[in-house]
C-alpha cells in the first residue's frame, strides 16, 4: 500500500526538522517536500501533489492563512493541517483558517523538557490525524450512510442505511411509539471538523431554541473561547463559553472550556454547570461521554442529542445512556462530516435514530424543541 504522501510547511528550520523526523519515521507516511512560506508551499502542491499539508499559520512572504485561501481558491482539495500556537493570536488565526477552507489543527509544542518529548507531542497530536484525514485505499473508516440524504428510522422495524462495497451497515433505531417526550435540552458533541459544522448549524437556524444547548468540542483552552465568540456572531442563539456554576437558560449554547469536563447537575429552575479537571476520558477533557452522562442524570430522556464529525468514538457510551433513558440521537452523515469516528460510532452501535447532514440537524432542532412539540409531548406522557 503506497503511503500518505505529506508536504510539510513552516519557516522554521527547528520545526521543519521535526515534524518531518516525526512523519518519517512511521511506515505508513512520507514526507515529499517542504516549503519555508505559503507562495512556496503553493507551488510545491502544483508540484509534488501531495495527499496532505501540514501548514505553520505565521510566515513571512505568504503566511498560512493566505495559503490556504489560494489553495482552495485553485481547486486543491488535500486536507491541510494548520501548526498553531496556544495564545488568543494562535487561536484566531487558526479558526479564520478553518473558515477559509483547513481541514484540522494541532498546537506546537510548548514548556516541553527534551526534543525526544516535544518529537512524541507532536507524533501523537498529528500521526493519527493523517491517518483518519487521509484513509488509505480498501481501508475502512467506518459504516457509511446513504450517501448526501438524510436517512431516518419511523417507528417499526429498524431501517439499514445502503453500504458501500465492504462496509458494515448502519442500523438505525426506531423512534418509540406513541407521543415524543419532552426536550427541555439539547446536547451536542464534536471534534474534528466540529468547528466550521457548528458554524454551520447554529448559521442555519433563523431563532433561537426554546431550550439550552450544551456542547463538547474537543478543542484547548483559549480555542474554546474564541470559538464561542465566533459562534456568538453568527445568528440569534447566545453563544458562550460555560463558567462555573452557570444556571442553563433557553436560548443560550455553551460550550465546555477546553481541559475542563463539563457536567450539569440539578438546579430549581432545570440544570446549572460544573467544571472539574477530572481524569482524561476516551483521552479527552473536556469529553462527550462525561456531558452526555451527567445530562441523563438530570433530565432524563428529555434530551435531543447530537453527534457531529470527529475523530474517535468519543460519545458512543453517552448516546446509549441517552437511549436507555428514552432520549433522541441524531448524527452527522459521512458525506458532510470531515470524519465520520464520533458520528459513525454512535451510528454503528445502532444507536442512532436519524443520520443527516447537518443543515438539516438545524431544521430538526427546531422542529423538535418547538412550544407546540413539546405543549403536545408533555400532555401526551
Amino acid at each position: 500500500m503506497a503511503p500518505i504522501r505529506v508536504l510539510v510547511v513552516d519557516d522554521s528550520v527547528v520545526v521543519r526538522r521535526l515534524v518531518t523526523d516525526v512523519l518519517s519515521a512511521d511506515p505508513a507516511i512520507e514526507v515529499v517536500g517542504i516549503a519555508a512560506n505559503g507562495q512556496i508551499a503553493v507551488g510545491k502542491v502544483e508540484q509534488l501533489a501531495p495527499d496532505l499539508v501540514t501548514m505553520d499559520i505565521e510566515m513571512p512572504v505568504m503566511d498560512g492563512l493566505d495559503a490556504v485561501r489560494a489553495l482552495r481558491k485553485a481547486g486543491h482539495r488535500m486536507p491541510i493541517i494548520m501548526f498553531s500556537t496556544l495564545t488568543e493570536r494562535g487561536a484566531v488565526a487558526t479558526l479564520d483558517a478553518l473558515a477559509a477552507g483547513a481541514t484540522d489543527y494541532v498546537t506546537k509544542p510548548a514548556n516541553v523538557g527534551s526534543v525526544q518529548e516535544s518529537l512524541a507531542r507532536v507524533a501523537s497530536d498529528l500521526v493519527p490525524r493523517i491517518k483518519a484525514l487521509v484513509p488509505r485505499p480498501g481501508g475502512l473508516r467506518g459504516p457509511v450512510p446513504a450517501s448526501g440524504a438524510a436517512a431516518t428510522a419511523a417507528p417499526g422495524a429498524p431501517a439499514a442505511v445502503r453500504p458501500a462495497a465492504g462496509r458494515t451497515p448502519v442500523r438505525l433505531r426506531p423512534r418509540p411509539e406513541g407521543p415524543r417526550r419532552p426536550v427541555r435540552a439539547v446536547v451536542l458533541g464534536s471534534s474534528t471538523g466540529g468547528p466550521e459544522a457548528l458554524s454551520r448549524l447554529l448559521g442555519a437556524m433563523p431563532t433561537a431554541l426554546p431550550v439550552p444547548m450544551v456542547v463538547v468540542q474537543h478543542m484547548p483552552p483559549v480555542f474554546t473561547r474564541q470559538l464561542a465568540a465566533r459562534l456568538d456572531r453568527l445568528g440569534p442563539s447566545t453563544v458562550v463559553e460555560a463558567g462555573d456554576g452557570e444556571t442553563l437558560a433557553p436560548g443560550t449554547v455553551y460550550i465546555a472550556p477546553g481541559d475542563q469536563h463539563l457536567e450539569l447537575v440539578p438546579a430549581p429552575s432545570g440544570a446549572r454547570t460544573r467544571l472539574h479537571q477530572g481524569p482524561p476520558v476516551n483521552f479527552c477533557r473536556p469529553a462527550v461521554d462525561v456531558m452526555l452522562r451527567s445530562a441523563v442524570a438530570v433530565y432524563g430522556g428529555d434530551l435531543l442529542t447530537v453527534v457531529l464529525t470527529g475523530m474517535g468514538s468519543d460519545g458512543r457510551a453517552g448516546c446509549e445512556a441517552v437511549v436507555g433513558a428514552g432520549g433522541h440521537v441524531v448524527v452527522q452523515d459521512e458525506a458532510s462530516s470531515v470524519v465520520w469516528g464520533m458520528p459513525g460510532a454512535v451510528a454503528g452501535a445502532g444507536l442512532a435514530h436519524a443520520v443527516m447532514p447537518v443543515e438539516e440537524i438545524a431544521a430538526t432542532l427546531l422542529a423538535r424543541t418547538a412550544a407546540g412539540d413539546l405543549h403536545a409531548a408533555g400532555a401526551g406522557r
